[in-house]
Formats: structure tokens, sequence, C-alpha cells
């Protein structure tokens, strides 16, 4: 079993990243004069509650996510200041501002994680081994690779992903030698029992301002195209609902992840290297949530982007009880795709 610290930070993690995504609809929804009824950190009873002007602002005691509940949000108003009074473009605004939070804490969090990690590895071949395939087949000192098998190349991250999804060993590659663009084909890794043996080493990159940025905008779309790709993988059946990880799922990788920090002979914990770890996971959960909730289906922020579009073209609302209707139930189908994981989750720690 995981330790209560484990638990206690995912609870946190996912907790700050929820109310963000919910400050974002908030403080443009206000910024809109759109009359926010309550914004709340949690589910359940409230344990603490004040109003202010007109919202209600409340802590629940369930300490697993959040709401910004609008006036007219969900139906009609007769209020002014109502979601549903507003104009279609300022609505749009609203809807989208959770996930752009959560690309914004992604994108800060990664900054964060670049800047305080030293120097990063770059993708330019800086070291050969002795009689290495990859250079006998090809590659060269000082080769900025580009592409392998035709995905773009922003960080190592994504070499390892091709790498490690390999079977045989023989890649087509871009690369960027002296200044030219360079299509080598079949490029080959020595394999050993299915394991392959990467012979080549990379060029660290020292960190500056113009290093880190451009470090960690590499890293946000290397993390946002990875989750693409597992939601494409999920959708061809390549993967199944069982491959799925939700919260009991993350509180166990966290675990991992302090043991893997953790010195099996002291117990003491590298909490340099776990912060890190944690900088990065965390990043790469609030960017997935984003890009899930932009999603085009009912109950997210994606369904209800669709509805507002659907508007804007059609110069007239789809009848709320009809909206309503679909929203509901893919709220429903959610909860039953979270309960499915949850319980898959728990099944895997035995």
């Amino acid at each position: 079993m995981r330790t209560l610290g484990s638990i206690l930070f995912a609870v946190l993690m996912f907790e700050i990243i929820i109310v963000i995504h919910e400050f974002g609809h908030f403080i443009v929804a206000r910024w809109n004069k759109v009359k926010v009824n309550e914004f709340a950190i949690g589910m359940g009873p409230a344990i603490f509650k004040k109003k202010k002007g007109d919202t209600l602002f409340a802590l629940r005691i369930i300490p697993f996510g959040g709401y910004c509940a609008m006036e007219g949000e969900d139906g009609s108003s007769d209020d002014s200041n109502a979601f549903c009074k507003k104009k279609v473009w300022r609505r749009i605004l609203i809807v989208i501002a959770g996930v752009v939070m959560n690309f914004i804490l992604g994108f800060v969090l990664l900054l964060i994680n670049t800047a305080t990690s030293g120097p990063y590895a770059s993708t330019t071949i800086s070291y050969f081994e002795d009689g290495a395939s990859s250079h006998a087949t090809g590659l060269e000192l000082g080769d900025r690779i580009v592409k392998i098998n035709g995905m773009r190349i922003f960080t190592t991250a994504d070499m390892s992903f091709q790498f490690r999804n390999d079977k045989d060993g023989v890649f087509d590659m871009v690369v960027e030698r002296d200044g030219e663009i360079k299509e080598l084909k079949d490029v080959k890794f020595a394999v050993n029992e299915k394991t392959m043996h990467i012979d080549f080493k990379v060029k660290p990159v020292a960190l500056n301002v113009g290093t880190v940025l451009s470090q960690t905008i590499k890293t946000g779309a290397s993390d946002a195209r990875l989750i693409f790709i597992s939601l494409k993988d999920i959708i061809t059946g390549k993967y199944s609902l069982r491959d799925l990880s939700g919260p009991v799922g993350i509180v166990d990788t966290i675990g991992d992840v302090v043991d893997s920090e953790t010195d099996e002979e002291t117990g003491k914990i590298d909490w340099s290297s776990l912060i890190h770890t944690m900088l990065s996971i965390s990043a790469f959960i609030t960017i997935n949530i984003g890009i899930f909730n932009l999603l085009p289906l009912p109950a997210l922020d994606g369904g209800r982007l669709v509805f507002l579009i659907i508007e804007g073209i059609r110069r007239k609302p789809v009848k709320p009880e009809h909206e309503g209707m679909v929203h509901f139930i893919g709220l429903i189908a959610l909860l039953l795709l979270m309960a499915i994981v949850t319980v898959s989750d728990i099944i895997k720690l035995f």
C-alpha cells in the first residue's frame, strides 16, 4: 500500500489543477460581467462559506473537484448578467478559459522544472561507441535528429518513445547536418534479446533564457502529442480501458516514483530528483486534463464549445432542454468511465 504522503500529494495535485481550471472560467466570466453564483473548492457539504458580492465562495468537505456555477449556464435566466444572455463569442471565451489555464499551469511547471534541472540533453549527436551500428549505417557526429520514422523529434523523450516502440532496430531518419536536411534510410541499431541498444550520446545544452524557453515549449509540445497518440491508440484498439489510469493509478505511480528516489539502505529521499519528477508528472497531467476537456464530448468544455459554435453558425441557440439532456447523458457516461477506470486501478494494486 502507498504511503499517506503519496495519497495526499496526489489529492493536492489534482485539486490544484481542477481549482486553477475552474478559476479560469471564473475570472473570464467576471471579466465579461457574468454573474457567478458560486465558486467551490471540493465537493459535498460546505465546511466554510463566505459571500462576496453576488458570489458564494465555498470550501467543501470532499477534497476532490470543484466548480464555477454561473447564472443561466445550463438553462434560461431573466438576469441580464446571466451566461446565456451574453454574446456567443463571450461565452466561447468563458468556456475555453479553463483549458487555457491548464495549459498555462503546465507551461509554468515545465518552465520551473527546466530552469532548475541544469543542462538538458539536446537531440544532437556528440559521441558514438566503438563499432556503433547507427554510425556505420548513416548517422554522423553533429547530426541533429529531426525525424524518426516520420515523427518530428522535439526532445530526447520523443527519441526514446520511437526507439522503445520499435521491434527491429531499423529506422528511417531525417537529420540536420551542416545546415542541410538529410534523409537517412535504414539506420540500424543492435538488438539483443528484443532489447535495442542505443549506441550514441547527445550533446548537453547550457541553460539561459533562450534555451530554457525553447526546451519548455518543446517539452510541452511533446507531452501534448503523446496524449493525442494515446487517445488515438485507445480509439483504434491498441490499448484497452484497462490500460487507462485514474486518480488511484496515479497515486500508485507517485508511490513508485518516491520508492525509486529512496535509498534502500539509508531510507533517505533524493528530494531534488523527486521534486523535478513530480513537476514533470504534474505538468503532464494538467496538459492531459486540458486536452481531454477540449474533446467534443458532452459534459466537457469541448462539448459545450460545439453547441456554441453551432449557435454561432445558426444564429440561434439549441434549445436548453435538448443541450441539457445531451450533457446529462454525457456526464453519466463519464462517471461510468471513471468508475470502470478506478476499479481497474484498484485491481492492479493487488
